[in-house]
């Protein structure tokens, strides 16, 4: 009897320490899968005609609202568009105010040729807002690359539609409340290129003692 009890306690630890060893081992796979992608995410200027469909386009969005903000006010507005009329349409806008633009042969739209594009407004009366919009965009761009999707952020476009008279008729369509104001955008797509790393500086990283 005494064996048999030492026999089961022996099982029970092993079993027990089995567990720890596995909890711990998905940990680290995990935390590695995060690094793993922040270390290995390109900003993608060349995209594939194919279209990121809107359901994997959903849970980009979603992981990007569940970005951390200020007291959880979730200063931002967000506006996706795939609408080729739409990114076709205030890129020809673009080109008239932009000549030089389509001297690359490869242009076709003022979003990098990307076919979907998320637009990201901030509230202007939270003064922290622009970083909580900056925290929104950084969760959407890395949830898109672990799933095989690039992206790029633009700020030209955005400054674009709100300083062109021009453009004010797509800007309108963005249904921007009032208070808020259009930031930034960012370009999705499935990559057709593979950017090298550019350096970082390290040396701007310092400990205070």
């Amino acid at each position: 009897m005494l064996l048999g009890a030492s026999l089961l306690l022996c099982f029970g630890c092993n079993t027990q320490a089995q567990k720890e060893s596995e909890v711990t081992t998905s940990e680290n796979s995990k935390e590695n899968a995060v690094i793993e992608t922040i270390m290995s995410r390109r900003s993608v200027r060349k995209y594939k005609p194919q279209a990121v469909n809107r359901d994997t386009m959903q849970v980009i969005l979603e992981c990007g609202i569940n970005a951390p903000n200020g007291q959880n006010k979730q200063s931002w507005e967000i506006r996706v568009v795939d609408n080729p009329e739409f990114i076709n349409g205030v890129t020809e806008v673009f080109k008239k105010e932009n000549p030089n633009a389509t001297k690359d042969p490869n242009f076709k739209n003022m979003f990098r040729n990307a076919s979907t594009v998320v637009f990201i407004a901030n509230d202007t009366s939270y003064d922290m807002s622009q970083i909580d919009c900056g925290l929104l965009g950084e969760n959407m761009i890395l949830s898109a690359w672990s799933m095989g999707i690039g992206t790029c952020c633009l700020g030209g476009p955005a400054r674009f539609l709100t300083t062109s008279p021009a453009a004010a008729e797509y800007l309108k369509k963005l249904d921007i409340p009032e208070g808020y104001q259009l930031l930034y955008c960012i370009a999705f797509g499935y990559p057709d290129e593979t950017p090298a790393a550019k350096p970082r500086n390290a040396a701007k990283i310092k400990f205070i003692d």
